[in-house]
């Protein structure tokens, strides 16, 4: 979301030819912005597209990354050229009217997709300590209806930047309320973060007991290992013993190995999402706080508040590339001939 801009004010007294970076400087700072966008915007619409064209992935959940997909879409097209362009110049030059439709939809399409963040993790929260139950009420209706209340608290946190934003001497001003900026950081950041950490948490300890338990039934013969029955038939009793320890070994591996990838996917996701946003949201706060006896240097913030916009570009890999369904369906969008008409 952007930040309270004060460092840019002396632009109009130096003109707004002159540019506040050098050419490298300014040539490396367009490259990097260009390219966060392009991802941003190439991979999500790969998200989508994926969706619409595989029947494999016309799950109701998925829903949620559509929706998500949508929200970074934005932010590559609407919010990150406006930021780039007020960056390289070093002054707003669209306009007051643009500078309150910019910072509040900002605010909209980054806290919406951070909400989404937060309520795919509920969904997989509930989809694994109530599988039973909430896959039978996960509707496209009820996923929807989540995805309608994600909108709703993004779009209210979004509206007080519409009415009180303002552009003076040139710099487009975010409203710097403290009441504002710590409630919005709040709605839009801690409390997503600490839902999607303790929701994640305890996924990740809900499956590694499911695990030891499997684990420990098999080891005591309580739950026979897969095919034990087949092979008693044909092998002597010693043999078929030694085999099936061997496959109960071999099921407690694989068991483990997928533990280890569960918990690094975990691990990925809540460490990109907080890599990107936490430094953002609390200097953000901070100097909102402490006003001007806040130490934090103008560029370390710019570049917080910018690797804020790379998790929109992350969202599609995290999310996808390690789902098989996800992959094929990439696949199949990027090898020639593919007809984006017809859905399969």
């Amino acid at each position: 979301m952007e930040p309270q801009q004060n460092g840019s004010s002396n632009q109009s007294d130096q003109g707004p030819t002159i540019f506040p970076y050098s050419p490298l400087a300014t040539t490396l700072i367009l490259v990097a912005g260009l390219t966060v966008a392009l991802v941003t915007f190439t991979g999500n619409v790969l998200v989508v597209l994926a969706v619409y064209t595989s029947r494999a992935l016309w799950a109701p959940q998925n829903l949620f990354l559509v929706s998500m997909a949508t929200a970074d879409i934005l932010v590559a097209t609407l919010i990150i050229p406006f930021s780039l362009a007020n960056e390289i110049m070093g002054y707003w030059c669209f306009g007051g009217l643009w500078c309150s439709f910019y910072l509040s939809l900002d605010v909209l399409f980054c806290t919406a997709s951070i909400m989404h963040l937060c309520a795919i993790s509920l969904d997989r929260y509930w989809a694994v300590t109530r599988a039973a139950r909430y896959n039978l009420k996960r509707s496209p209706q009820r996923v929807k209806c989540m995805i309608g209340t994600v909108w709703a608290i993004a779009a209210v946190v979004s509206l007080p930047p519409l009415f009180k934003s303002r552009q003076q001497d040139q710099v487009c001003l975010l409203h710097d309320d403290t009441w504002y900026v710590l409630a919005s950081c709040t709605a839009s950041f801690y409390a997503p973060c600490l839902i999607m950490v303790a929701v994640y948490c305890r996924i990740y300890h809900v499956a590694k007991h499911r695990n030891s338990v499997v684990i420990a039934a098999r080891r005591s013969g309580q739950l026979p290992c897969p095919q034990t029955p087949r092979l008693s038939w044909s092998l002597p009793s010693s043999l078929h013993q030694r085999r099936s320890r061997d496959m109960s070994l071999s099921t407690n591996r694989l068991m483990q190995a997928r533990e280890r990838r569960f918990t690094f996917v975990l691990s990925f996701i809540i460490g990109a999402f907080v890599l990107c946003w936490f430094p953002f949201f609390f200097t953000y706060s901070l100097e909102s706080v402490l006003g001007e006896g806040c130490c934090i240097s103008e560029p370390l913030f710019k570049f917080f508040f910018w690797i804020g916009y790379c998790n929109s570009s992350f969202n599609p890999i995290i999310y996808t590339v390690f789902n098989r369904d996800f992959r094929r369906a990439f696949h199949q969008l990027l090898s020639p001939g593919h007809s984006l008409l017809c859905r399969k």
